[in-house]
């Protein structure tokens, strides 16, 4: 079987200015990019942002897709990933049924189960453990399936119940648009091999904070494990799923060995591990097409997310590989 063709995605957390967003959406569709992401964080700046040790979302995902599809024509909106405890299922699923109607068909919609514990105290959103988070996205997952489908709702789970009425709008991609799943555990990947379209290899964050613990669970070899997980967990539905990585720390240009020896250290890797990592990228253009071309033939990797921050430094890439 012939591999999948490039796909290439960019990930924005912030912007100054309305003005600015849609901009950068309309640069990056120029660019080539397949699709925007965003991720679902809702704390700002403060103390308990800071002992999560992640980047500030200055945008609700929602909305701001919404405006990133009006600003372009053909950009694909996404989220890597919507939190399913941040909102009930069922009005995930009417808001997601409704940015694939008003984009003509562009999202694709990313689940998670949720994993920034220090946000969910913030919010006052409860933090149960991780095998009731995954039950829960499991069932939202089919509850949103169900949802896009025509005819009445009658389901009574155990964590989503809807029943005596339609989901409504119809999305425009029939039977509903692209599911992402995300994560970096055996249990969600599993899920994400049963039940999703693209599935988007992460850390296993299982730690609840950003760390080297989080980059240690993304290296060459556990990348390996995980892709073992999804096809077990696929069987014959392997071949039919398009896997997806964010490239968190993609440096692209000259100097990058120092770079990647540097984070490597930080991190308790080798500069030699740190730049086999599936979620960095290290090296000039040529380079870097060259181990990509090599991961896609490893892991069958063929959609890869760069920050914002990385966009334009990436899009000699994009240009070079996207749809082949």
């Amino acid at each position: 079987m012939s591999p999948k063709p490039f796909r290439f995605g960019v990930q924005s957390f912030h912007a100054e200015s309305a003005a600015e967003w849609r901009e950068g959406a309309r640069q990056a569709e120029a660019q080539g990019y397949s699709a925007l992401h965003l991720a679902d964080h809702v704390i700002g700046p403060g103390p308990a942002l800071e002992a999560t040790h992640h980047p500030l979302q200055t945008l609700a995902a929602v909305p701001a897709m919404a405006v990133a599809a009006e600003a372009t024509t053909s950009l694909r909106i996404g989220s890597r990933v919507l939190c399913i405890d941040y909102r009930p299922a069922a009005v995930l699923a009417k808001e997601a049924a409704t940015l694939d109607f008003f984009s003509e068909g562009r999202l694709e919609l990313g689940l998670g189960a949720g994993w920034l514990r220090g946000e969910y105290e913030a919010i006052g959103v409860p933090f149960d453990p991780i095998g009731t988070r995954i039950d829960r996205l499991e069932e939202t997952v089919r509850f949103v399936k169900a949802h896009m489908t025509k005819g009445q709702l009658d389901i009574a789970g155990e964590h989503v119940t809807a029943r005596g009425y339609e989901g409504a709008p119809q999305p425009v991609q029939q039977p509903h648009p692209p599911i992402m799943i995300g994560g970096g555990g055996r249990r969600v990947l599993s899920l994400a091999a049963r039940e999703a379209d693209i599935v988007s290899l992460n850390f296993n964050n299982r730690s609840g904070v950003i760390g080297a613990d989080g980059v240690k669970s993304g290296t060459a070899d556990a990348t390996e494990q995980k892709i073992g997980w999804i096809r077990e967990a696929a069987g014959p539905r392997f071949d039919a799923l398009e896997l997806e990585i964010g490239a968190y720390f993609a440096f692209i240009g000259p100097g990058t060995g120092k770079i990647a020896e540097g984070m490597g250290a930080s991190m308790g890797l080798s500069a030699d591990d740190m730049r086999a990592h599936p979620h960095g990228l290290f090296g000039e253009v040529t380079e870097v097409c060259e181990e990509l071309e090599r991961r896609r033939e490893r892991y069958g990797i063929s959609y890869v997310t760069v920050s914002a921050d990385a966009r334009d430094a990436f899009a000699p890439v994009v240009a070079k590989l996207a749809g082949h």
